[in-house]
């Protein structure tokens, strides 16, 4: 069954994966119709796409500048081996993040359109982790070079936590308590 052919009152769906964007809520707003919400949500993706494609690709081109850089070669293996793996990380995360315009052109007027959010909303979470690790590995490969000992490893472990609090766990907890807001407006 497609989002178009569900019932405007579906909430069980909207739970799911990028689907609680801006939601029923408090039932102060007009109910969408499952065209009107697959059309908002599709917006939303196509806004959160732009962000990101233009951070991770600013990124993926200093990464690969960094071979040509006349210290790369300075580099000691261990160093070479994060900036390998840093960049495939950067060039995943770019493939998830972009994709979502690809599966769009392909499926453009069939319309699959609820079918082409959910892909998308998945590549865009996908892209999001590749995205973390990407600047993680980067924060890593340039606070090696600048600071000397386990500091480099002690500065990225604080941010990537930083971004796991900011990018997952923060989202997951406004997640629940709208769901459990929700259940207990319908009790």
């Amino acid at each position: 069954m497609t989002m178009t052919d569900r019932s405007a009152g579906s909430t069980e769906e909207d739970v799911a994966c990028c689907a609680h964007h801006g939601g029923q809520g408090s039932g102060a707003d007009a109910p969408e119709s499952p065209r009107e919400r697959v059309n908002r949500r599709w917006n939303e993706v196509l806004q959160e796409t732009r962000v990101t494609q233009t951070g991770v690709q600013i990124l993926f081109e200093f990464l690969l500048g960094v071979a040509f850089a006349p210290l790369f070669r300075e580099l000691g293996t261990v160093d070479r081996v994060i900036h390998v793996i840093t960049v495939v990380l950067g060039a995943s995360a770019t493939g998830s993040l972009v994709a979502p315009v690809s599966i769009h052109r392909f499926l453009s007027g069939q319309r699959k359109k609820d079918e082409v959010v959910e892909a998308a909303c998945r590549l865009m979470m996908c892209g999001m982790v590749l995205l973390a690790l990407t600047i993680g590995c980067t924060l890593l490969l340039i606070l090696r070079f600048v600071v000397p000992g386990v500091l480099a490893e002690a500065l990225v472990a604080g941010v990537m936590l930083w971004f796991s609090l900011c990018w997952y766990v923060l989202p997951f907890r406004l997640r629940r308590r709208v769901a459990r807001r929700s259940g207990t407006d319908a009790a």
